[in-house]
């Protein structure tokens, strides 16, 4: 199975990435936070991988990190979501908010995603709240921190989308506010961070 490539990377799009290993091109299908995540073309790129055998093809799925991949590994362990839904479900909203929905059983925030309706919500809840936990218990923050830092990103993401930006446009927002300064101390300081990275509400 390839689980890693490491190349230079030849192509991107919201979608997929083209990167070269030894001079294979390999095509990769890939979620909105990895597309964002990537460099420029002609650079070096490292994509932590998952092949999905199906009976016409072999579908190579890449994220920037280990942490994207084993969150899809765990939504396509789920009756009835495949590596499409799961893709798109990692393009709707970050991980660590979705791990914090999954484990709180926040339906209705799951329902904000694209292509998530209320069954398949309940059925992501019920099916990985506990594969969530243990998995989370190898990578943990200390006591607090990643509630502290969960509650905060929603609620300011929540406060874009109500000032009229798109979900896609405020998560890149925090994304990008996130990486200037780490984990923020309130609402607020996140917010007025992510309102200088906006391009402008939808």
């Amino acid at each position: 199975m390839i689980t890693l490539l490491r190349g230079t990377l030849l192509a991107k799009a919201p979608t997929e990435a083209v990167v070269d290993v030894g001079g294979i091109g390999y095509g990769v299908q890939i979620p909105l936070s990895t597309f964002e995540a990537l460099g420029e073309t002609k650079t070096a790129v490292t994509l932590h991988t998952h092949l999905h055998v199906r009976e016409d093809a072999l579908v190579l799925y890449g994220f920037a990190t280990e942490e994207e991949r084993d969150t899809f590994r765990l939504l396509i362990s789920v009756n009835g979501i495949g590596p499409k839904m799961a893709q798109g479900i990692l393009s709707g909203i970050g991980v660590r908010e979705l791990k914090e929905c999954i484990a709180r059983g926040n339906v209705a925030m799951l329902t904000t995603v694209p292509g998530v309706g209320r069954k398949t919500g309940e059925r992501l809840v019920i099916e990985l709240r506990e594969k969530i936990g243990r998995l989370d218990q190898q990578t943990r923050l200390p006591a607090g921190t990643g509630d502290d830092h969960s509650r905060i990103r929603a609620e300011a993401l929540l406060a874009l989308t109500s000032l009229g930006y798109s979900r896609q446009i405020a998560e890149k927002a925090l994304r990008a506010a996130l990486q200037d300064s780490g984990v923020p101390a309130t609402v607020e300081t996140l917010i007025k961070s992510a309102l200088r990275h906006a391009t402008g509400p939808a």
